[in-house]
């Protein structure tokens, strides 16, 4: 494989900025493919951010510790939904839109999609319902690519080892329908999506994300200041 080369470094952080999400059910590999890519966009001269739901705001990591930390059955499914939609708009108003704005690449490890597997097809409390919930929450912000890293249950549960949140205790069939509706967004919108296999080598799926981002990274430059080469940016 040949590495993918993105456009000239000379711009980077001005002008609109790029949200990619990353998604997939528990032990799929999103921290690290984030990681991996946040690592060669700042390589190349990108103003990257990295984050996270929930968790990725002061706020957001108290709402975490309720959600993932307390005893089995400690959030009902519509508090869950309602715990997780909260987070996601303090998250986007603080962090994610500020970054954006300010043109910087923002790498999320689960967004608004992980609302509607976990809480809209697992917990069944309805895709709509749940989606719509989490679209008011975050004023409609729908990142630009969202990665899907696509494992079966059984191999997430193995991967996480002995050590499990209060949603990674749950049984296979919880996580099945998990996959299951994170599958069925990524078919209803397929250009948002890149879908990966998840159980490949952490550093073939690397390549697969990059290769993917280059036209988005391509229409970065041209929207910021001095046009495609990014030159009179200050």
């Amino acid at each position: 494989m040949t590495e993918p080369t993105p456009p000239q470094a000379a711009a980077r952080g001005v002008g609109r900025g790029l949200f990619v999400a990353f998604e997939g059910g528990d032990g799929a590999g999103k921290s690290t493919q984030s990681g991996l890519l946040g690592a060669w966009l700042e390589a190349q001269g990108y103003a990257v951010r990295r984050t996270r739901e929930p968790g990725g705001t002061g706020l957001g990591r108290q709402i975490r510790d309720l959600l993932l930390h307390g005893e089995d059955g400690s959030v009902s499914p519509r508090a869950e939904a309602l715990l997780f939609a909260a987070d996601r708009a303090h998250h986007v108003a603080s962090l994610v839109r500020p970054a954006l704005e300010r043109g910087e690449v923002v790498l999320t490890d689960r967004y608004l999609d992980s609302s509607v597997a976990y809480q809209g097809a697992a917990r069944q409390l309805g895709h709509d319902e749940v989606r719509q919930l989490s679209l008011w929450a975050v004023e409609a912000l729908v990142p630009h690519l969202t990665v899907l890293l696509d494992v079966p249950a059984g191999v997430g549960r193995e991967r996480r080892g002995d050590v499990h949140d209060r949603l990674e205790r749950e049984a296979d069939a919880f996580h099945d329908r998990v996959r299951a509706g994170f599958l069925d967004l990524a078919g209803r919108d397929p250009g948002r999506y890149l879908v990966l296999d998840a159980t490949l080598p952490a550093e073939q799926l690397a390549w697969a994300v990059r290769e993917r981002l280059l036209p988005l990274l391509e229409g970065l430059l041209a929207a910021a200041p001095g046009g495609a080469s990014g030159r009179g940016a200050s």
